[in-house]
């Protein structure tokens, strides 16, 4: 939007749609289109059919878990749990995270600079892992009973990624950031009470690291985390990614407005897919108008998948680039 006024760029709020590949190469010309109309709105996944994602296919990744991938550049599944009987535990292997550790070293030495700039986790790095390895039903089972072993294996994985973290703050690292879905649709899988018994404690062990260090940490995490947001950001997150009509903008203004840069995750359940153009733009309009303010701290992200109209995603990022810069005049 143009404004005669003077911008007050801290209230700005940067607005970006990553648009999977097979709707550019249904849309092409009309996404191009969009993107010269709202400059503000970084709009991104162009056509990548050569990703190994972009294909059906299975593969085993370094804890031993077996995926399926569907392909069209979607995310996979666990088909194969290699620790769905706890027999097999004396016997499995983790990653070797000496081996990750020489890697994330040997990236710094081999750099311009040095050093390396993010210290990443990948996406399910400890509550998802657990899943993975048990399989979920063999993981809400041992919360129940609480089985020593689950924590055992916390602690593994715990171990691993923060070995990992610390190894890249050492090498120069500047950011934390990871990604864990702890949310159903409308509850957490375990109690409060239970989250904070098994999870908490691990997550505040690795999130302790860019505590000590005062170095900023961003948690993706999909699903209704009502309920632990205060938890997450007493124990270090800085930047925070909920969805927005799974936990309610209302509580998202009350726990975390202020308290951490909120990076919205914008609905690609309801509103955007099935909504009508009013009903997109009042929604987008809603979501900067609640936890946005002339001091900033928020930004909004939509992943557009395959299923998702085309006349719906011009209209939500017309909506982004139409009130981005609500907050700066």
């Amino acid at each position: 939007m143009q404004n005669s006024k003077k911008k007050n760029p801290k209230g700005l709020v940067p607005c970006g749609a990553g648009i999977n590949y097979t709707i550019w190469q249904a849309h092409e010309e009309r996404l191009e289109k969009l993107k010269e109309e709202c400059p503000h709105v970084r709009i991104g996944g162009k056509p990548s059919s050569d990703s190994p994602r972009s294909v059906e296919h299975k593969s085993r990744d370094a804890w031993g878990c077996l995926w399926h991938f569907p392909g069209m550049d979607l995310d996979g599944q666990v088909i194969e749990h290699p620790l769905d009987s706890w027999d097999k535990f004396e016997s499995w292997q983790p990653p070797s995270v000496e081996e990750a550790v020489q890697n994330i070293k040997k990236k710094a030495r081999e750099s311009q600079e040095g050093k390396v700039h993010s210290a990443g986790m990948e996406h399910g790095f400890l509550f998802l892992r657990l899943t993975y390895l048990r399989g979920f039903q063999n993981f809400m089972i041992d919360v129940a009973e609480e089985n020593p072993r689950i924590y055992k294996l916390r602690d593994i994985v715990t171990n691993y990624w923060y070995e990992i973290v610390k190894a890249s703050l050492d090498c120069g690292a500047t950011h934390v950031g990871g990604g864990d879905d702890l949310g159903m649709q409308d509850r957490l899988p375990v109690s409060p009470e239970a989250w904070r018994k098994l999870l908490k404690p691990g997550f505040s062990r690795i999130f302790g690291l860019a505590r000590e260090r005062n170095v900023p940490l961003s948690l993706h995490t999909d699903g209704y985390i009502v309920d632990i947001i205060p938890d997450l950001i007493e124990i270090g997150v800085t930047s925070l990614n909920p969805q927005d009509l799974v936990n309610g903008l209302d509580n998202l203004e009350r726990l975390a407005k202020g308290k951490v840069h909120i990076a919205l995750d914008i609905d690609r359940q309801n509103i955007t897919v099935f909504g009508t153009v009013e009903e997109i733009d009042i929604h987008i309009k809603n979501c900067i108008r609640i936890l946005g303010s002339p001091e900033g701290g928020l930004s909004l992200g939509w992943g557009v998948y395959p299923g998702t109209p085309i006349e719906n995603i011009e209209a939500t990022v017309r909506a982004m680039e139409k009130y981005h810069d609500m907050w700066a005049n």
